[in-house]
């Protein structure tokens, strides 16, 4: 619950290396997210090259702490790999969720940066990435050591929890 709880948006980071070692932790509590079916559509593009990282904000608008990260993952949905009822976005936000967690129990911090369904973003990652046509970008999440504290966020409300009706 611990790492839950104090699990914040990181946009600051230090300029310290993430060890291979820690991004294949990530990338294992990714592709241990629940799947539809167990179609596990997702795949993941692992950014580690400065020029990639400083690029993306030039189109993202909300990605600019990419500039500090020292890497960044990218989700993404392969609609081949997925039936037609479409879960496989809820499929890559799952897998993006633990790719957060994981990195604050790595001692690292991250933040997640929404693509999917903003067409003109989609577009400009697919085109960067060279993405296939049925795959789409969901979630960019720059990852690095922080560079700045956050306190645990209280966004429990019992008025939000409905007992066996609304």
């Amino acid at each position: 619950m611990d790492n839950i709880l104090t699990r914040r948006s990181i946009r600051k980071f230090r300029s310290n290396h993430v060890t291979d070692e820690d991004i294949e932790k990530i990338l294992r509590a990714a592709m241990s997210a629940p799947s539809a079916a167990n179609k596990q559509p997702w795949e993941f593009i692992v950014i580690k090259d400065r020029k990639i990282l400083d690029k993306i904000p030039e189109f993202h608008p909300y990605a600019k702490m990419a500039r500090e990260a020292s890497i960044a993952i990218v989700v993404c949905g392969d609609t081949r790999r997925s039936d037609d009822r479409g879960f496989w976005i809820q499929d890559c936000a799952a897998a993006s969720q633990n790719i957060l967690l994981a990195a604050n129990s790595l001692g690292l911090g991250s933040v997640w940066c929404g693509v999917y369904p903003k067409e003109d973003l989609t577009d400009k990652f697919k085109e960067l990435f060279n993405l296939p046509k049925e795959v789409y970008p969901v979630s960019f999440i720059p990852i690095g050591y922080p560079n700045e504290e956050k306190p645990p966020s209280e966004r429990f409300d019992e008025d939000k929890i409905h007992n066996d009706k609304w």
